[in-house]
């Protein structure tokens, strides 16, 4: 659903008749959205890689309801609090040197524990504060963490340090949005953490829409990320209208010029593109340095005064060619939309790419 037009807006302008806006209410309508499927835990709201690429000052305002941020990016902290939040915030990814801890300590930063040099850094970090962490158990997924095997010994090290001052539970799931699903990964954190006090966090975003019901009991927080901007997590078999999501993203542009082909004619780099017949095509102000993706191909949805066409050809650095056939009223200065809300309505989730362009652009 498009927002409402006395929903707050962000916009930020890029070179030439193109603009990203912001749409605030979308990210608080997401963020209630998550809340909903898990109605007893905390919500995260996950802004790593600056909030998917939104901007965490741009996107501050519609997730300010969250009860703690999650991210990557010491700096991104930092940037969090000078928007005077003052609520938790957890490094997904824990530090990545010693003196990290130091801003942790100043910045008042919860970071996840993953494996033993982050445990030895921990041990001999001088503080009079000591911190929250969050350790992390591989339980499938193969990225971060201790093997189950290897938890509580973990779990024990860290237990015994001055310098911790509550240890939390956590893992992530890979195939929460598939049908191998999450039954394997829970049983091996459950295995293990059993009766290890702390709190616990496990779902992202696939686990808290598609498992929901199942990790209820075993959340205390929730780490909600791609469901926060508008997409799906497990498209193509369920699309953001199915999950209740609102874009939060809108990316417009506008015709710059206008070609008439004939039979033959081609388009673009490498001539990927050649005309069947007779065909007018658009040349739009965006492309790959605009964030556009450069692999989107022939066919890749775009809305023209709110009519769903294609584009055709290769994308170039600053443009895309766009087929005008179903709209040819379209001309110079018509409005563009490659991804989000059309001004008079019509919505193109970026999930209308095939998926592996949806997460580029999301991500």
């Amino acid at each position: 659903m498009p927002c409402a037009p006395t929903d707050p807006l962000l916009f930020f302008a890029m070179p030439r008749p193109i603009l990203a806006t912001i749409h605030t209410a979308a990210l608080a309508h997401n963020l209630a959205r998550a809340r909903a499927a898990a109605p007893d835990a905390r919500v995260w709201a996950v802004v790593k890689a600056n909030a998917y690429g939104h901007g965490i000052e741009r996107a501050f305002e519609g997730l300010r309801g969250a009860d703690g941020f999650a991210l990557l990016d010491l700096a991104e902290a930092k940037r969090l609090r000078a928007l005077d939040w003052r609520g938790p915030i957890l490094l997904l990814e824990g530090c990545f040197e010693a003196r990290d801890l130091e801003l942790c300590s100043r910045l008042g930063l919860w970071h996840a524990i993953h494996c033993n040099e982050q445990i030895d850094m921990l041990a001999a970090h001088k503080t009079q504060l000591p911190h929250r962490v969050f350790l992390k158990m591989n339980s499938g997924m193969n990225r971060l963490g201790f093997a189950p095997e290897r938890y509580r010994a973990a779990w024990t090290r860290l237990n015994a340090l001055p310098q911790v001052e509550e240890i939390s539970l956590m893992t992530h799931f890979s195939d929460a949005d598939g049908p191998k699903g999450i039954d394997a990964q829970l049983k091996a954190f459950d295995a293990v953490t059993h009766d290890l006090p702390g709190e616990r966090t496990l779902s992202n975003s696939a686990g808290l829409l598609r498992h929901g019901d199942v990790l209820a009991a075993r959340s205390d927080w929730v780490r909600p990320g791609i469901v926060m901007y508008g997409s799906a997590p497990d498209f193509p078999e369920h699309s953001a209208a199915y999950w209740g999501l609102q874009p939060t993203m809108s990316l417009t542009s506008r015709i710059i010029g206008v070609q008439h082909l004939v039979a033959g004619d081609t388009v673009g780099y490498g001539s990927t593109f050649i005309a069947e017949g007779p065909l007018r095509i658009g040349v739009v102000a965006c492309g790959y340095a605009d964030g556009y993706p450069r692999h989107c191909t022939t066919g890749t949805p775009v809305l023209v005064g709110g009519v769903r066409c294609r584009m055709v050809g290769r994308v170039s650095m600053d443009m895309i060619t766009v087929d005008l056939t179903p709209v040819p009223e379209a001309g110079m200065g018509s409005e563009v939309t490659l991804w989000g809300n059309a001004s008079n309505g019509p919505v193109l989730p970026s999930t209308r790419w095939p998926r592996r362009q949806a997460r580029w652009a999301m991500s």
